[in-house]
């Protein structure tokens, strides 16, 4: 995923925030993203969710708030320069993909030939 890392920088982006941004975009849970909840999505620990999304607030892509709840927790909402950046980036990763759609369908369809000798699906 190097194109993915190299898009977000051109962007400003550390490849790790972006990755922060896709999870806190893609949560669709029935309670709000939290920091805790985000470091389990990126399989980091709950220090380094807390220093991450610090840097994503100071650089106005979250916004964080006290849940009311439960005033332990600390909510996550992107904010417009998120949803900006992510939307650029998204087409950006489109037209990446369909320039090397055939390509994959010609590697696929090679694979899957050099297989078909092999009996049980995979390639000798």
């Amino acid at each position: 995923m190097d194109f993915s890392a190299s898009a977000a920088q051109e962007e400003g982006l550390p490849a790790q925030q972006h990755q922060a941004l896709l999870a806190i975009r893609g949560h669709r849970g029935e309670d709000a993203m939290t920091v805790g909840l985000l470091a389990e999505r990126l399989l980091i620990a709950p220090h380094s969710a807390t220093e991450l999304v610090g840097r994503l607030v100071a650089a106005g892509y979250v916004s964080r708030h006290t849940d009311p709840a439960d005033k332990r927790r600390q909510t996550l909402e992107l904010t417009k320069k998120a949803d900006d950046v992510l939307r650029r980036l998204t087409a950006i990763h489109l037209t990446e993909i369909r320039d090397m759609a055939p390509r994959l369908i010609h590697m696929l369809q090679s694979l899957q030939k050099g297989g078909e000798s092999g009996g049980d699906g995979w390639p000798r």
